[in-house]
């Protein structure tokens, strides 16, 4: 194994599965599975989900929302998607918690970084909710914080899309895939990785990153066992 612990980071479209919003539970079952694949072999995870499949802060501030109440909407879509893993996470037999950094005590533990460590080390999935609890910063930014405050290895970005390519590979036939990139290259190349809050962040602490696809059976396996999987980012 060599990544010990890890943060994954999920976009909320990935729960979405086939349906065009919301959540779907086939969807949510694969993924546990897959994360109790690591969990089983001594990984520690923590979690962070976006909210994109409930609700957008941005795109309710382009419709004439205020952009802080919109992001705030956001972060308690991201609560919604965290409670949703976890209880299928705990379907699976995984022992989990969840917390927010906005506090609601009935439904989530208050972000408190000894807790959630130990969580950790007892061999509990964390599931970071609410974003960094303020407006203006993505989920992307709040992984990438979390990610430092826990000391995690790594950060997984688990997309749809194999890896960083030069070009949307959706979109273009002729996308080039890289395999390893440094921090640098992403800046020359303008690669949309991560926002540029999150990327600065883990440029700064020497924190990598791997994007991979996620939707494939054994992949996250495969990362955390150190296989080449997806595009890995460091210095």
């Amino acid at each position: 194994m060599k990544y010990q612990r890890i943060l994954l980071k999920l976009s909320g479209e990935a729960l979405m599965g086939n349906r065009q919003y919301g959540i779907d539970n086939d969807r949510l079952k694969e993924y546990a599975a897959e994360i109790k694949k690591v969990v089983d072999i001594g990984c520690q995870v923590a979690i962070v989900i976006g909210g994109g499949n409930i609700f957008r802060g941005l795109a309710g501030a382009a419709t004439g929302m205020d952009r802080v109440q919109g992001d705030y909407m956001g972060m308690l879509a991201t609560v919604i998607n965290g409670m949703a893993l976890q209880g299928a996470l705990e379907d699976a037999g995984i022992f989990t918690r969840l917390q927010s950094a906005i506090e609601m005590d009935k439904v989530a533990e208050p972000f408190i970084k000894r807790k959630a460590v130990r969580h950790l080390e007892k061999g509990r999935v964390v599931i970071f909710g609410a974003g960094t609890g303020n407006p203006y910063f993505t989920t992307d930014t709040a992984a990438t914080l979390r990610a430092i405050e826990m000391n995690a290895d790594v950060i997984l970005k688990g997309t749809r899309v194999d890896g960083i390519y030069d070009s949307d590979p959706e979109k273009n036939i002729d996308a080039v895939k890289f395999n390893n990139l440094t921090y640098s290259e992403v800046f020359e190349k303008d690669l949309k990785v991560m926002d540029m809050t999150a990327f600065t962040l883990s440029r700064e602490n020497n924190l990598p990153i791997i994007v991979f696809d996620m939707n494939k059976e054994g992949n996250l396996l495969k990362v955390v066992q150190g296989e080449t999987i997806g595009t890995l980012v460091n210095l």
